[in-house]
């Protein structure tokens, strides 16, 4: 095995958990960069975990030492005025993790981005700062540093925060309005995206390669939408909402807690999330079908909720 220590950079978000427990399971030694070590002690995974302020490049590369690849995932779908916007997270990090590399002689790097990102045709910030941070790390990476990125459509999984979050809006009992019910994904499985990263590491044909990565099948939003309702057995009001209503609720909710949906969310669903040509096929990997999977662990959490809610009940 040519590669043994692999950092990850982002490892304790929703890919990074997946990723570094399959790494683990090959021999890989994984250590996991974070701001707050503490915080991640439930991780569940074999991995150092060390403590680092990622956009300092004098601490990150100090932390990449010893490492043969760094694995980068970090990304935000939406911003604050008390965090750090998109270019800092987008581009700015990736330039100080490609120096980071350089200055400590890491020679491999596989880099997270997303689908129909492009720095000058995206229809948002979220995607014209991925397409540049993919373009930055593919031109001041080489020769020294082999790159790969993947681009992947929506990503779901047993703990996605896109299908739970969705179900978990559904469980309230009033009607939903659905904003861009037009949108098509071609939703990637976890464990999908995990094998194309896992397998590309050592592989010298995926090197300078960018890979999309989609599911064998494409949905309108509100096919998805309409799928977990039925799943999860929820009969909802399920109201499409026109062009000029998607505007107004990304208008309003960019001021809920949380940001649920912002302007600049609502310009990347301008742009189908779907593949014209699928990297996990190239990769050697069969795309898995979002239903079958979804079907099963949607169904588990709603059998774990009533069966709680049993709980509580017998308790008062």
């Amino acid at each position: 095995m040519r590669y043994k220590r692999i950092t990850l950079i982002g490892g304790s978000g929703f890919v990074g958990r997946h990723l570094t427990y399959e790494l683990a399971r090959r021999g890989y030694q994984c250590r996991i960069l974070t701001r707050r070590a503490h915080r991640q002690h439930a991780l569940g995974i074999s991995a150092e975990l060390r403590e680092t302020d990622i956009f300092d490049l004098d601490e990150l590369s100090k932390a990449l030492k010893d490492t043969d690849a760094v694995i980068h995932l970090v990304g935000i779908l939406n911003t604050s005025p008390k965090q750090p916007g998109f270019r800092q997270v987008h581009v700015e990090l990736t330039e100080t993790v490609v120096k980071a590399c350089h200055r400590v002689g890491v020679k491999r790097l596989l880099h997270m981005s997303a689908l129909r990102a492009d720095q000058a045709t995206g229809s948002s910030q979220y995607l014209r700062t991925k397409g540049e941070a993919e373009n930055r790390a593919h031109t001041l990476g080489p020769p020294n540093i082999a790159v790969t990125s993947f681009r992947p459509s929506v990503i779901f999984g047993p703990d996605d925060s896109f299908l739970n979050r969705f179900a978990a809006l559904l469980a309230l009992p009033v009607p939903f309005p659905l904003a861009c019910p037009d949108a098509r994904f071609a939703p990637v499985y976890i464990g999908d995206v995990v094998q194309a990263f896992v397998n590309s590491l050592e592989d010298k044909v995926t090197f300078g390669q960018r890979y999309a990565l989609c599911g064998p099948d494409v949905y309108t939003l509100e096919e998805i939408v309409r799928f977990i309702a039925k799943v999860r057995k929820y009969r909802r009001w399920i109201i499409p909402l026109s062009e000029s209503a998607s505007k107004l609720q990304a208008t309003v909710l960019q001021f809920a807690p949380g940001k649920p949906f912002t302007p600049d969310n609502y310009d990347s669903l301008k742009s189908a999330s779907v593949c014209t040509e699928n990297g996990l096929v190239e990769l050697g990997i069969r795309p898995t079908s979002m239903q079958p999977i979804a079907s099963r662990f949607l169904t588990e959490k709603t059998a774990k909720s009533l069966k709680l809610e049993r709980l509580k009940t017998s308790r008062r």
